[in-house]
C-alpha cells in the first residue's frame, strides 16, 4: 500500500496533455475505443509485432511487473488493463497483433487499426514513429517511442511504467499509482 506521502503526491503526468480518444480495431475485429476502458486503469504501450528486440522486451516487462503487482495486489491489479498498440500498420493484421499479445499474456489487449486510425491514436498518446529502411530479405524496422502509460480509471495520465528498470520497478510504479 502506499505509504501518505505517497498518497499525496501528484502524479508525474497529472494534466499532461497525453491520450484520448481513439477508434482501433481488436484481434477479433471488433472496434474497440478508449472509452470502453472508463472505469479502468490503463496500461498503453505502442509498438509493433515484428519487433526483434526492444517491443518484446518492454512488453514482457510491462506484463511480469503487472504479474508481480496482482500476487501483492490482487483487488487492485483486477481494476488495470494492460494494451498494445501496434504502429504498424502494413503487416500487424488484428490476427498478428493478436498473437503477439497473446503470447505475453490472456490480459493483455491487442489493438490495430487504419494507418489514419493509428496516426490519430500514437498523435493524441504523442508518439512519434516512422517506417525505418528495408534490410535485407525484404522486411524493415518501425522506429517509435517506447513509452508505456499508465492512465486512470478516467483516462487521466498518471506516470510512465519504467519497463527500462525491469518488472520490479514497474510493480512499485503501479503500486504508488493503482488505489
Amino acid at each position: 500500500m502506499p505509504n501518505a506521502a505517497e498518497e499525496a503526491a501528484e502524479p508525474p503526468l497529472a494534466g499532461a496533455d497525453i491520450g484520448g480518444s481513439f477508434e482501433l480495431i481488436s484481434s477479433t475485429g471488433e472496434t474497440v475505443r478508449w472509452a470502453d476502458f472508463d472505469g479502468q486503469y490503463r496500461i498503453v504501450y505502442f509498438g509493433f509485432a515484428f519487433c526483434p528486440d526492444i517491443c518484446p522486451t518492454d512488453v514482457q516487462r510491462m506484463v511480469q511487473g503487472l504479474g508481480q503487482f496482482a500476487d501483492s495486489s490482487p483487488e487492485r491489479a483486477d481494476n488495470i488493463q494492460p494494451i498494445f498498440i501496434s504502429v504498424d500498420t502494413e503487416r500487424d493484421t488484428p490476427e498478428i497483433v493478436g498473437e503477439f499479445a497473446s503470447a505475453f499474456s490472456d490480459d493483455l489487449i491487442g489493438l490495430t487499426g487504419s494507418a489514419e486510425q493509428v496516426k490519430t491514436a500514437a498523435d493524441n498518446f504523442r508518439i512519434f514513429y516512422e517506417r525505418g529502411e528495408d534490410t535485407p530479405g525484404g522486411g524493415y524496422l518501425i522506429n517509435h517511442s517506447t513509452i508505456t502509460y499508465l492512465f486512470g480509471p478516467n483516462g487521466e495520465p498518471l506516470a510512465t511504467l519504467p519497463t527500462d528498470q525491469g518488472p520490479e520497478a514497474v510493480a512499485a510504479e503501479l503500486d504508488k499509482w493503482v488505489s
